[in-house]
This record gives C-alpha cells, structure tokens and sequence, in this order.
C-alpha cells in the first residue's frame, strides 16, 4: 500500500460513510467500491434514477431527500462538487463535527489503497479507454478494479470489484480533481480547449496534465497531439508514445475499415506485436484501441487475449451506444459534448453504412457554448439533419447571453424543441428505413432515444 496522506485519516478510520449525491456518475462507482472494501454506506439523492437503484440492491440505504438526519452514525461524509454548503446534510455534518471529503479527495484516498493505478487522462475518451482497458483486464482474467465514468455493458456497472491490486481509474482535469490521485501509470489522450471557465488559459490547462503525469512511474503519450508532446517534454519519468505517427513506440499499420469500425496491425519499435479488429467506429477508436493495446501489453496480457477482449468492446455506456432499432430506423446515444468529441462521433457515424444520420444536441453550460460555438456548427454540419435543446444551465447563470438558436441559426436545416416528447415525434417524422438517429450531449438527452424507440414500437 502506498503512503497515506494526512488528509486520508478520516478516510481510514471510517467505518460508515454517508455520501451525498450518491447516484452521480461519479459517486455510484466510489460506493461500490467502498462496499467491497467492507465499508458501511448509505446515501441521498433527489434523483431515483438505474444508479440509486442499483445500490439499493446491493443492501445501501439510500434517502430520497436532503435532511440533516440521514448522516446518523456516520464516521464521514462524502458529497459530490455540486452540494453546496448550504446543503442540510452537510451544515448537519458540520454541527456535529464529522470529517467531510470531496469526491475527488476521497477517490485519491481510495488510490492510496492500490499498489497498481492506472490513472486515465485526457480531454477526451476517459470513459472509452477506461473501459477498454478494464475490459481487457476482466476478460484475460487480471482480477482488476475500477472506477468508471460511464457503464461497461460486460459488468453492468461504472465500477468492476476485483481481487488484484491493479485499480483503472478514469482521471478527470476539471477544478484540478485528477491532482488528488496517486497514479502508477498514467494515460494522457489528448489536451484540448474544455473547462476553460475554471483553467481560463491552455497554459494553465498543460500545467495542470503535466502535474497529474509527473505523478506516475510511466506515461502513455499521445505522440501525435502537440499540446501533449510540450506537456511530456520535459517529463522525468518514463515515457511511451503512441499515434499514426511512426516515430511513436506504438503505432497502427495497414489499417482497413472493417463491418463495424477499423482493422489494423499493432506496431511496437518497428515491430508487429498484434492486431485489432475494432468494433466501435471512427479513427479516434483506433488512437484508443491503440493505448488500450499498449498499456495492456506492457503489463504482461496476450496480444490474442487484448484483440479478442476489444473484439468484444461496442463502446462504454453512453458511448456511441446501440440503444435499439425499429422499423428500419436505428438509434444510438453519445454523450458527446464539446465539437471535437461531436465531430468524431458524427464523423464516425458517416463512415457506417446508414443512408441519413439525423442528430439532436443538448449543450452543456452557456460557457462551452459561448466559447465553442463555432466548433459546434462546424461538427453539427455533419448531420444531414439537426435538432437541439436549450441549453442545461448546471452550475452556470447565464452571464454570456447566449441560447441554442445561436448555433442552430447558422445551420441550414437545424431547429431547436424544448419538449421531449415533441422532439421524439419531430426526429421520427424526419427519419425513414435506413437511418440513423442520434441522442448527443452529456445531460439527460438519453431520454429521448428511449422515448423514440417507444413510439416506434
């Protein structure tokens, strides 16, 4: 076990934890985790959603309200970044003088406990190169542990209990969470220009990817990306590149579009070490196999087991993920949310054989959309036809003054619907057998596929 910091004391002598928020994406995994650890956990969260339910069945006690009562008994409180103080949960946490820790600071505590971190970085493609590699593990029977940013259909779960020391770990920069860890091996995808209303500056941004990476014996680099090459410049630890590029210590070689995404083989310094067959589409999959391959490889698993366990990879929850198809239309979801995440996804999209790809987008936060928007338009005019929702304020008031119509106004044949169910029928109508329909954005637009595919039955 690694060194414990001062500020994990509360952590590790904990018996019973209450955490609040606990059917976020980001929490949900820590409590499971928490649970096979032997920890006792309970929780509150407003939302009754597949994440609550499901740590219901696994014997959690999870309130539906906020009330200063549920943390009874508990040694520590744990709340997501978007409970504020003023919270009842937590005032009454503060009353009675119980510990509090932020998720990513008790997330940091938990790497602590592993011997093996595998901490994955990057703008884009955490949750996909996360689930890869825990896929990957899983099926070559590694026993690893992990904490995901989205589901991973082979376990039902964000997050994968196992009997090694090995914990894959999805490492997100946003307000500098990531720098709470303690990552043995990380991974760095790629550097782009997202959270700039907390980083302000890319300069800021690289800093902050090169403390995380610092904090790692080896790095996983993507050696075609430039930010990333400044950001491990100057790296003292060990470094292996990957990318198209063949000066990189991995790199793919005669690669073919296959059924349902590329085939290529894997070279290693000069070296055919493997091949892949994807089966999740666009030639960002190949950068993610790619690393997924390497870090893999390195560790020890079988060129034949990684393609095998990857053949069986069709994408992360919510992750260009097969949601159903009805009267020859089919629907998928993707929680694509800023224009290099949508340009590859709808990219992707084009290559399959579809006649139509028929998107709606839900914009997260009026400050992506005001300093993105351009990239926006540019990934949405993809589409041959485009559908939006206002956008979902999260934590933002809307200073900017800006609205969806700002990017559907530049689009030839985009509108903007607020009703769910008016958004079902409008898609619908405007697909034919041999589409393909598309739910983008990192809120709640998921629901609409659902509703779709409903009223097409």
């Amino acid at each position: 076990m690694k060194k414990q910091l001062n500020s994990d004391k509360s952590f590790l002598t904990a018996r019973h934890i209450h955490m609040i928020g606990i059917g976020g994406s980001g929490m949900c995994p820590i409590a499971e985790l928490l649970l096979s650890r032997g920890y006792k956990v309970t929780g509150s969260d407003r939302n009754d959603n597949a994440n609550v339910k499901r740590l219901r069945e696994l014997g959690v006690t999870v309130y539906n309200e906020h009330i200063g009562n549920n943390i009874q008994g508990a040694d520590l409180v744990a709340y997501s970044a978007a409970v504020p103080e003023s919270n009842p949960e937590m005032v009454a946490a503060g009353e009675n003088n119980i510990p509090k820790m932020e998720r990513s600071e008790l997330l940091g505590a938990i790497t602590r406990c592993y011997d093996n971190v595998i901490g994955v970085s990057g703008t884009h493609g955490k949750t996909t190169v996360s689930s890869m590699i825990t896929q990957i593990l899983l099926i070559n029977k590694q026993n690893p542990n992990a904490v995901i940013g989205g589901k991973l259909p082979m376990a039902n779960s964000s997050c994968v209990v196992g009997e090694s020391e090995t914990l894959v770990c999805e490492s997100c920069e946003f307000v500098d969470s990531f720098l709470q860890f303690s990552p043995d091996i990380t991974v760095l995808l790629n550097i782009d220009d997202d959270h700039m209303d907390y980083f302000k500056t890319m300069e800021n941004l690289k800093n902050s990817f090169k403390k995380f990476v610092s904090m790692g014996k080896i790095c996983y680099a993507n050696g075609d990306d430039a930010d990333v090459k400044d950001v491990i410049s100057t790296l003292d630890s060990k470094v292996i590149t990957y990318g198209f590029d063949e000066t990189n210590d991995y790199h793919p070689q005669n690669i073919k579009p296959g059924k349902y995404g590329y085939c290529f083989d894997v070279v290693k310094n000069g070296e055919v070490v493997g091949s892949l067959e994807m089966h999740a589409p666009g030639k960002h999959n190949i950068y993610n196999g790619l690393v997924s391959f390497a870090v893999c490889y390195d560790m020890g698993v079988s060129p034949s087991g990684i393609a095998d366990a990857l053949s069986k990879f069709t994408g992360a929850g919510r992750r260009f993920e097969f949601i159903g198809e009805s009267e020859g239309i089919t629907v998928v979801d993707d929680y694509a949310h800023h224009p290099t995440e949508m340009m590859a996804t709808l990219q992707a999209a084009k290559t399959l054989d579809y006649k139509k790809v028929i998107v709606v987008f839900q914009p997260y936060t009026y400050s992506r959309v005001a300093l993105l928007r351009d990239g926006m338009i540019q990934a949405l005019s993809v589409a041959d036809k485009v559908f939006m929702t206002p956008i979902v304020a999260a934590r933002e008031e809307n200073v900017y003054g800006v609205k969806s119509e700002n990017v559907t106004d530049a689009l030839p044949d985009a509108e903007v619907v607020a009703d769910y169910n008016e958004l079902a029928d409008k898609m619908i109508a405007a697909a034919n057998d041999g589409d393909l329909i598309i739910t983008m954005g990192a809120g709640d637009i998921y629901k609409v596929a659902h509703i779709i595919l409903e009223k097409l039955v």
